[in-house]
């Protein structure tokens, strides 16, 4: 856990409930390894930002597999902030960049340079994505923003959690809608 998540700066109410969640926080520090996981067992999936993902995510292959695995599903993909840095090595069937041509957002040039982090980052998700061939958009800095591109649900920072939240939910509920049978 990044440290500066938990400061009393970035604290919300929605952290100090899940700091004194004790089923959660065990889960998390008994968590499952990545490469055991089937996208099969699940009906979605949300990766949450922090500075973090520009080097876990970015260039795993486990989490690759298993994304393009949750796409090929159509399951819905939901990515916070940095967190959508996990989409930069993924490819589509034709063998271009998945981001290619999709409607995505992300935490902005704009904001890095008010985080003071734009030396220290391996890469600027913004320029990368637009690099890649994503329709980048983005919201004003530090405020709720999210776009919904097929089962693709992105925020571009972590004021837009719950509205990716909501909309992963709505989805995923529209998702089941489609799958019953209809009787006559």
């Amino acid at each position: 856990m990044d440290p500066k998540s938990e400061s009393i700066i970035a604290s919300t109410s929605t952290i100090r409930r899940f700091q004194k969640d004790l089923e959660a926080n065990s889960d998390l520090s008994h968590s499952i390894p990545l490469h055991t996981l089937q996208a099969e067992d699940f009906d979605m999936v949300l990766l949450p930002g922090g500075h973090g993902p520009l080097w876990d995510f970015s260039d795993n292959d486990s989490l690759r597999h298993l994304l393009e695995d949750f796409n090929h599903q159509s399951k819905v993909i939901g990515l916070i902030s940095h967190g959508v840095s996990a989409l930069v090595s993924l490819q589509n069937n034709l063998g271009e960049p998945f981001v290619k041509g999709r409607h995505l957002t992300a935490f902005s040039n704009s904001e890095e340079q008010v985080a003071g982090l734009t030396g220290v980052i391996p890469f600027s998700l913004e320029s990368k994505l637009i690099s890649l061939g994503a329709f980048y958009t983005k919201g004003l800095d530090y405020t709720s923003f999210a776009i919904t591109d097929d089962n693709i649900i992105s925020g571009q920072n972590p004021a837009s959690s719950s509205e990716v939240a909501k909309r992963m939910l709505a989805l995923q509920k529209e998702t089941q809608k489609k799958a019953l049978p209809v009787l006559y």
